[in-house]
């Protein structure tokens, strides 16, 4: 099972994520991780995103897709896998359904964990650390970058996924528990769709 989790800054993504890997077992994949990866690992492919970075470039469709061609061809994988930070433009989730239907896969589910972002902002900005300090980025001018930034990134692939029923938005501003049992329930309805197609092709 193959989803995109969508959700701007402290709409508990990266949690949700989390729970997602250790109760489905799906792998989270997070494009900004990756290719740090290969710039360190000193791959091919890590040398010539490093070269672009050097020039001030964007990386290319055609290396963020292969390097997430190849990264899902890896054993944790196996599941299926959580895409964190891609896609960010319509042609990129054209060639990312592209490259999956050729090795015969697909995102199954793309949820948006929708929030009140006023509410996100007075959320965020009482929130603290251990320590009783404030973290940098919790404050309500950085908030207001950051929630900006996700919006120009975000916006142009919803109508993509929209026009074919394949986003689902769920009120991210619920308790943690709540939102983790309407994913759930999703993705059951999901598995649920995939036993049911792999019985048809039996019979």
């Amino acid at each position: 099972m193959n989803i995109i989790l969508l959700g701007p800054p402290g709409a508990g993504k990266g949690t949700q994520a989390k729970r997602l890997e250790a109760r489905w077992g799906l792998k989270q994949i997070s494009t900004g991780d990756m290719l740090r990866a290969e710039v360190e690992a000193h791959t091919p492919l890590g040398r010539e995103v490093q070269e672009l970075m050097e020039k001030g470039h964007f990386v290319p469709d055609a290396i963020m897709i292969e390097m997430i061609s190849q990264r899902i061809s890896q054993p944790d994988c196996q599941k299926g896998f959580i895409l964190d930070g891609f896609p960010r433009t319509e042609s990129q989730a054209v060639a990312l359904d592209r490259m999956l239907e050729e090795r015969g896969l697909r995102i199954d589910e793309v949820i948006l964990l929708d929030v009140n972002e006023q509410a996100l902002i007075a959320r965020l900005a009482a929130r603290q650390g251990e320590d009783g300090s404030r973290r940098a980025d919790d404050k309500p001018e950085v908030i207001h970058k950051r929630l900006e930034t996700y919006r120009a990134q975000t916006a142009p692939i919803l109508p993509y996924y929209e026009q074919n029923r394949r986003l689902k938005r769920l009120d991210g501003m619920q308790a943690v528990d709540q939102v983790a049992g309407e994913i759930d329930q999703l993705l059951q309805q999901v598995r649920a769709s995939q036993e049911q197609e792999t019985g048809k092709g039996v019979g």
